[in-house]
């Protein structure tokens, strides 16, 4: 990616968390600049601020506790001092790792979950595109079949992002339509088949049930492709996003989150509590409306863009 282009992506990240940054930032003022010793209190005023910025009791408690331990090892006086290592010690607890995106670069299936309303479908149309645009043969599964009006969504999505959908009738069974999408995937030689399922946990018996299905449909039929599993899930709801993520996580082998709507919360650091607590990896974030607006997630950028200086 060009310097330009990435300079212009971190501009609407950092646009995006906005919210959040004020939040946060007006807090780390306070603290940094009004605290003259590093005591407890200060320690104190500090775990108050990411906690008010989503981090999550458990996550701020971890942070803290290595922050202290890097303080006491560096002999460090000044609060001042100690942003740097605060950021330093964030951006480590959020690092996605190098195999990340493995499934881009073969051929995979994605299956794609979430409850209705955390921007499922536009996730998976961004995605669709993205990956078209990068060279890629994508096939989508509308699998997603007791949602009303889901099909249409999909459908209207595959229209953007110029990629073909494979979707029978509302109400179908979501594992028929997968066995069929896989036989266009294979007869078409599609890179990517990305499957819009599951959107409920109402009832968690009937939802494990109908994601073994299409798993044991995927082992059987599809079993030479790299399986991918990603749960959307909405910045907005803060620690609610976090109890779907452990819900979806007992359904399913979750490998990555897709956290969308960043651009309209305060809670942004609900993003670092999800990966420090569950240790799955956001893999993109969403920060706007439009088909370019959903980023892969870069723990570096996403931690400036939060705490860094202006």
């Amino acid at each position: 990616m060009c310097e330009q282009k990435k300079k212009g992506l971190f501009a609407r990240l950092k646009e995006g968390l906005s919210k959040t940054r004020h939040n946060i930032a007006s807090g780390f003022e306070s603290i940094f600049s009004g605290f003259s010793a590093i005591d407890d209190d200060f320690y104190e005023e500090l775990e108050e601020v990411l906690i008010m910025g989503d981090l999550g009791v458990h996550t701020t408690t971890a942070i803290i506790e290595r922050l202290k331990e890097q303080v006491k090892e560096q002999r460090i006086k000044e609060p001042a001092a100690c942003k740097q290592l605060l950021i330093d010690t964030i951006k480590q607890q959020m690092d996605v790792g190098e195999n990340a995106y493995e499934f881009e670069h073969q051929k995979s299936v994605v299956l794609v979950v979430g409850v209705n309303g955390v921007g499922k479908t536009t996730s998976i149309g961004k995605l669709a595109s993205q990956m078209k645009q990068n060279g890629k043969k994508v096939i989508l599964a509308a699998a997603d079949t007791f949602r009303a009006g889901a099909i249409e969504q999909l459908t209207e999505w595959s229209h953007r992002a110029g990629v073909e959908i494979i979707a029978q009738k509302e109400g179908a069974d979501p594992a028929a339509v997968v066995f069929d999408a896989v036989a266009a995937a294979k007869a078409r030689k599609a890179d990517i088949l990305i499957c819009d399922t599951a959107g409920r946990l109402h009832n968690k018996k009937n939802l494990m049930e109908e994601l073994k299905k299409i798993n044991r449909i995927l082992d059987k039929e599809f079993s030479d492709a790299y399986k991918e599993t990603l749960v959307v899930l909405d910045g907005t709801t803060g620690q609610n996003a976090l109890a779907q993520a452990r819900e979806f996580m007992t359904a399913a082998d979750v490998n990555g989150i897709i956290l969308t709507k960043m651009d309209g919360t305060a809670k942004g650091g609900i993003a670092v509590a999800i990966q420090a607590e569950l240790g799955i990896p956001v893999k993109y974030i969403g920060i706007g409306e439009r088909i370019d607006d959903l980023q892969k997630f870069d723990a570096n950028a996403f931690v400036e863009a939060l705490f860094g200086e202006e």
